[in-house]
């Protein structure tokens, strides 16, 4: 089965896009600081199971726009790329799976664009409701420190490109649980995604935005079906933000994976494959 490099155009930005298979169509958005390569054992998976799942590079990363300004990278504009893309793609609706920060526009997308959602699957992202309280108390402050810092101009910037992207490389490389999670390979194609002229930039912006340009737009419950797996071993998330409030996720399922870190989808592949798959089948 072949796997397809293509551009997408919306109507603000262009975005890199991965796709493989054919079916319902599944959206799969990465994090922070990876791109698409974030699903190389999900792509396959997906396919073979029967979906067309495509992923992004979001804006900011790798070869997708890069615009300038924080503006750019507010979440409801980042959420509404996702609604732009579903059509793009040709369809109406789509499944939609997205992991730490693709996972919060995932949180976004489904409670402000249900129209294009069929069902939601988050991998240790925790539902915002769970993360605005969370964070004003002491543990989780600490554990989040490292947005604070992002908010300097340019120097994270420069912390992350020193000495050919080593920050980047040891995090990959050694904060999964699971010796080997990412290849040398995977390695880098996430550090040539992050040295494409303005990725970084455009990485962190989407940090500066959540505390410059905070949304003031209301949260919606969400009412169609929802996956949650969370890793257990998040040195960046505490466990108590792992299941979301029923009170705006009525229709929820729940899978701790003990033995994985925030990298779960890399930590746990097979795992993580097979409750998508149930679920998204469902």
């Amino acid at each position: 089965m072949n796997t397809a490099h293509r551009m997408v155009d919306l109507p603000d930005v262009r975005l890199h896009c991965v796709e493989i298979g054919e079916g319902p169509l599944v959206l799969l958005l990465h994090g922070f600081p990876e791109c698409w390569a974030s699903w190389r054992n999900q792509l396959p998976a997906l396919a073979n199971a029967g979906f067309r799942a495509v992923a992004p590079d979001l804006r900011g990363y790798g070869t997708s726009d890069k615009p300038i300004g924080l503006d750019a990278y507010r979440i409801e504009v980042l959420a509404r790329d996702v609604a732009q893309l579903v059509e793009a793609l040709g369809e109406t609706r789509a499944h939609v799976v997205g992991h730490d920060w693709g996972g919060a526009v995932a949180w976004f997308f489904a409670m402000w664009h249900p129209e294009r959602l069929e069902r939601l699957a988050v991998l240790n992202a925790p539902h915002p409701a769970r993360f605005s309280r969370a964070v004003k108390r002491p543990r989780q402050f600490l554990r989040s420190s490292y947005m604070l810092f992002f908010q300097v101009p340019v120097l994270p910037e420069l912390l992350l490109r020193a000495n050919d992207f080593l920050v980047l490389r040891r995090l990959i490389r050694y904060d999964p649980e699971r010796p080997g999670a990412y290849t040398d390979e995977d390695i880098e194609q996430i550090v040539a995604s992050a040295r494409e002229p303005g990725a970084l930039r455009g990485m962190l912006a989407w940090y500066r935005a959540m505390m410059q340009r905070p949304t003031h737009t209301r949260w919606k419950t969400i009412d169609k079906p929802v996956q949650v797996v969370w890793g257990e071993k998040d040195r960046y998330l505490g466990r108590e933000l792992a299941e979301p409030p029923r009170e705006w996720v009525p229709d929820v399922r729940f899978a701790a994976v003990p033995g994985a870190s925030h990298w779960v989808q890399a930590d746990a592949p097979e795992t993580v494959n097979r409750l998508l798959i149930e679920f998204l089948r469902a």
